[in-house]
């Protein structure tokens, strides 16, 4: 998983940093870097990006302002020289707090933490059932199909190449054999 990423700071050599972290990470990707935050705001909110290393301190949009203001799915790391900020970037969801100076250690750390969380997500959704299980089977019984519900079922008995399931209220012989109904089941 490669995340995209942009990088937003009023000050040119703060913004060379966080590139150059950017370029040694592996699963990191640099699609813009720049000193407008109003600018970054647009990219956020246009999509594709995935996280988005942001400074408090600008000029026209802060970076809570900024957060209080965009939408879509980005991360957020916060990266300012201002500890002051911490707890109010918590309550608008940011992904980690990095102060200035920023040790690569600190940077990888932060951003490992967001790839990790980004998979979780992901991983959710694979296995998150897309339709709702049934709570009856159809078995085939000698002159008709028959809807059985699976709340009413007992137990069921293998008979050679058919089955007897017993039910709450009756006893059916299906054309099926076990293995076939193993399959049925949910």
């Amino acid at each position: 998983m490669i995340l995209k990423c942009i990088a937003v700071d009023d000050e040119p050599l703060a913004l060379d940093i966080i590139e150059d972290y950017i370029s040694k990470v592996p699963f990191l990707e640099l699609i813009k870097r720049t000193e407008n935050a109003i600018e970054a705001l647009q990219l956020v909110q246009a999509g594709g990006i995935d996280l988005v290393f942001l400074d408090i301190q600008m000029p026209d949009l802060t970076g809570i302002q900024f957060l209080k203001i965009a939408s879509g799915k980005a991360n957020y790391i916060l990266t300012t020289a201002y500890s002051q900020y911490a707890l109010e970037s918590y309550d608008l969801n940011v992904s980690d707090y990095l102060l200035k100076p920023i040790a690569f250690d600190r940077f990888y750390k932060a951003v490992e933490k967001v790839r990790n969380q980004m998979q979780k997500e992901e991983v959710d959704v694979v296995i998150t059932p897309a339709t709702p299980i049934q709570d009856f089977i159809f078995v085939k019984t000698e002159h008709k199909i028959q809807k059985i519900q699976l709340d009413d079922i007992l137990y069921i008995e293998g008979l050679k190449d058919y089955i007897s399931i017993f039910t709450k209220s009756e006893r059916v012989i299906t054309l099926q054999n076990m293995k076939k109904m193993e399959e049925t089941l949910p």
